[in-house]
């Protein structure tokens, strides 16, 4: 009778390795640092460092203030950091970032708004195996 709910619960689980999502609400504060293997999903706000293996969506009324590290982005609400995101950054319409961005492909709307220096092109491909090179991809591209 269900066959149909396993179906999507395999594809997802498939898409991530683990088939997480974490959810921050809105009207939730949480000050420090978030670290996850699976997508996070942010309509509250966080004070800290945000830092996932998989996807990051910051919501129309998510706020971060501190630095993200993914694979991949869509960022609607507002960030206050820098951005290191492996493979695609989606910059929605209403997305308002203040910080430098460093992306392999990076997808602009119209309306949205960006402070900061862009870095674009190969990069870290997987995240996932890379816990400490951000850092380092950073010195290199500033040496």
């Amino acid at each position: 009778m269900f066959d149909h709910l396993k179906k999507k619960e395999t594809a997802r689980t498939s898409e991530n390795g683990n088939g997480s999502v974490n959810i921050i609400s809105a009207g939730t504060v949480i000050e420090g640092e978030i670290r996850s293997a699976g997508d996070i999903r942010i309509d509250g706000s966080i004070h800290g460092a945000v830092a996932s293996k998989a996807k990051i969506v910051i919501g129309s009324t998510g706020r971060i203030d501190g630095d993200i590290e993914c694979q991949n982005a869509d960022i609607s609400g507002t960030l206050n950091g820098k951005a290191v995101v492996a493979e695609m950054l989606n910059l929605k319409s209403s997305a308002v970032v203040n910080g430098d961005i460093l992306t392999g492909k990076l997808v602009v709307e119209v309306g949205a708004a960006f402070t900061g220096n862009c870095n674009m092109g190969p990069m870290v491909k997987d995240i996932k195996h890379a816990d400490k090179q951000p850092a380092a991809i950073t010195k290199e591209k500033t040496a």
